[in-house]
Parts: C-alpha cells; sequence; structure tokens
C-alpha cells in the first residue's frame, strides 16, 4: 500500500458497520494481517507448484534419454538373446584319435577245395589184395604187403570242410572326425533359458510399451 493512501486511511478511519457502528482498530488489523497472510500463501504454492512442475517436466525428459540408451537395449537385449540361446544348436567337429583294443574270437566257416599231387608215406604195414606181379614177364595175381615207410605219389582232388574258431587279440587305432550339432532345446539347458527369458518378458512388454519421446507421450505410437 502507497504511503500517501495508507495516510489517508488512518485519517478517514475505519469504514463504519451496516449497524452504524465503526469496527474496532483491533479487528480491521487482524482482517489485513489474515489477506496478507492468505495471499502469501496463495502465492508461495504457486511457486511450490511451478517449482514441482519443472522438476517433473526434467525428470520426465530424462526418463526418455535413459529408456532409449540403457534400458530398453539392456532389457530387450537380455530377452532377445535368452530366446535365441535357447534355439541355438552347438555344430562343431570332434576330433577323435585313439586305439581300441579287440580282444574276441571268430568263428571260421568254409569250404577248401584241393587238387593237387603229393606223396604220403605208410605208417604201417598196408596188406594189398588181388595185386598183379609180373615175374619172368608173366602176371602172377597174388596179394602183396607194402612195408611202413613206403612213399606213395597220390593226387588229391576234394573239397574239404573247414569249421573253426580264431580267436582274434589286436589293438586297431582310430582317427576320425566326427560331427556334433547339439540343439540347445532339447539339451538341459532349454529350462534355464526358458525360465530367464519369461523373468526378463513383464519389464521387456512394459519398457516396449513406454513412449520414447514427448511426441509419443502426446500423440500416442
Amino acid at each position: 500500500m502507497q504511503p500517501e493512501m495508507k495516510q489517508a486511511y488512518d485519517k478517514s478511519g475505519p469504514a463504519p458497520k451496516k449497524d452504524g457502528k465503526a469496527p474496532s482498530v483491533k479487528t480491521g488489523g487482524a482482517m489485513a494481517g489474515l489477506t496478507s497472510f492468505w495471499r502469501f500463501a496463495v502465492l508461495f504454492s504457486f511457486v511450490v507448484n511451478a517449482i514441482l512442475f519443472l522438476v517433473v517436466l526434467v525428470l520426465v525428459g530424462l526418463i526418455f534419454p535413459l529408456k532409449n540408451s540403457i534400458a530398453s537395449p539392456l532389457i530387450g537385449g537380455l530377452y532377445d538373446n535368452f530366446v535365441l540361446m535357447d534355439n541355438a544348436h552347438i555344430v562343431t567337429m570332434i576330433a577323435v584319435n585313439d586305439t581300441i583294443q579287440v580282444n574276441d574270437t571268430i568263428p571260421v566257416v568254409f569250404d577248401l577245395p584241393l587238387n593237387t599231387a603229393t606223396v604220403v608215406t605208410l605208417t604201417e604195414p598196408t596188406l594189398i589184395r588181388n595185386t598183379t606181379v609180373y615175374l619172368n614177364g608173366l602176371p602172377v595175381p597174388t596179394d602183396i604187403v607194402l612195408p611202413a615207410g613206403t612213399p606213395l605219389n597220390i593226387q588229391l582232388n576234394l573239397v574239404v570242410p573247414v569249421s573253426q574258431t580264431v580267436p582274434v587279440v589286436l589293438n586297431v587305432p582310430v582317427h576320425l572326425n566326427v560331427p556334433v550339432d547339439i540343439a540347445l532345446n532339447q539339451s538341459q539347458l532349454h529350462q534355464p533359458f526358458t525360465n530367464l527369458a519369461t523373468l526378463v518378458a513383464p519389464y521387456h512388454a512394459l519398457l516396449d510399451g513406454a513412449p520414447s519421446s514427448w511426441k509419443e507421450l502426446f500423440l500416442g505410437k
């Protein structure tokens, strides 16, 4: 209030009430104090609300970069990679260099043809009946005995059946490359990958549905 207006107010005194009685100086001072306090409270509340509004705007403005550069790549990357790992395959070649010891028996069954000339030796005296012996050019039928140790030239022409079990004991070197293709979703790693993807999925969906800029906040995606 200006000094001139204050002096004029003091000279004129308090305004009369409707019943013709002038209010007391104490009552007028209290009313003026309440009015000043109310105005101060309104102004203070306005200033505080403006500051809080600016703080909210700054925080919201920081949320967008944090979401776009940190939260979404991190949570989305974790979810996508858990899904990819569950669908992945381990494809490789395993080199096998070893020695296998074989200790077994093998049945051998076959027919052996023989057609050859050979010499056999008698192991005991052998009687040959109805043999013709020439004496002085005359044939004489008789029985003769060949002594043991007599060699005989013979021609063999026959088939000999062979049935035998042959023992086999040997070391077999093994050098080979074994291709391996293991689907992780068919292994024991399937359940842990699925659990991790399920754990991250709600946060991934929440961030994916949240706005990434002021434009999306007010206009939608």
